[in-house]
């Protein structure tokens, strides 16, 4: 009996067949790779938290290595996990951080001092912020760096850290992006609310 390759039913078969055939490959394929994503996305963040520590320009292995040498521990602040690190003998934590930016989830980890008040080195990252306005948080390691050194509390213990249009207090506040005033404004929130909640855990 001669198949009739131009029926209905020889056409719906063959499709669900091949529809069958592909999801197998796919599934297939991506339950190969995902031990390698799951390595990437890992070393990806080990390097983020180095960044915030102003540790930039490792490979794969230098940063393994190094994230191995100054990160001693991971720790909690209620339900929120932070890193306490150790650099030239100094200590200093890692904090990380989630908040919203103009069209998306905006993170960071900013590292701290032992003093829980000065920051010495900050790491921004974005889901998709706008190319040379917003993605500048992430993309600016100069506009990042100018986070070093930033008190979090004024001397009467309320929040001074800031990202403002017009910097009135340089101890603490950091001027804007140009033209990405909203991206900059959720970081500003995220920073005052994310590390506050982080430190008052820790000085209790």
């Amino acid at each position: 009996m001669k198949l009739n390759t131009n029926s209905n039913s020889y056409i719906i078969i063959y499709s669900a067949i091949l529809v069958v055939v592909v999801a197998f490959l796919l599934a297939f394929v991506y339950q190969a790779l995902k031990p390698m994503q799951d390595a990437n996305v890992a070393l990806d963040k080990k390097k983020q938290i180095l960044y915030s520590l102003n540790i930039r320009g490792l490979d794969g292995a230098e940063a393994e290595a190094k994230y191995a040498e100054v990160v001693k521990s991971e720790e909690k602040a209620g339900d929120q996990i932070y890193y306490a690190c150790e650099i030239d003998g100094q200590k200093k934590y890692v904090f990380p951080l989630k908040g919203m930016g103009l069209w998306g989830g905006i993170s960071a980890f900013v590292s701290v001092d032992d003093d829980l008040n000065t920051i010495y080195g900050a790491y921004f990252n974005h889901e998709s912020e706008t190319a040379g306005l917003g993605a500048e948080i992430k993309d600016s390691q100069a506009w990042q760096e100018k986070f070093k050194g930033k008190k979090i509390f004024a001397d009467d213990g309320q929040m001074a850290i800031g990202v403002v249009k017009k910097v009135e207090n340089p101890a603490s506040e950091v001027d804007c992006v140009t033209g990405a005033t909203l991206t900059c404004n959720g970081v500003d929130e995220m920073l005052k609310e994310g590390l506050k909640s982080y430190i008052e855990t820790l000085k209790k």
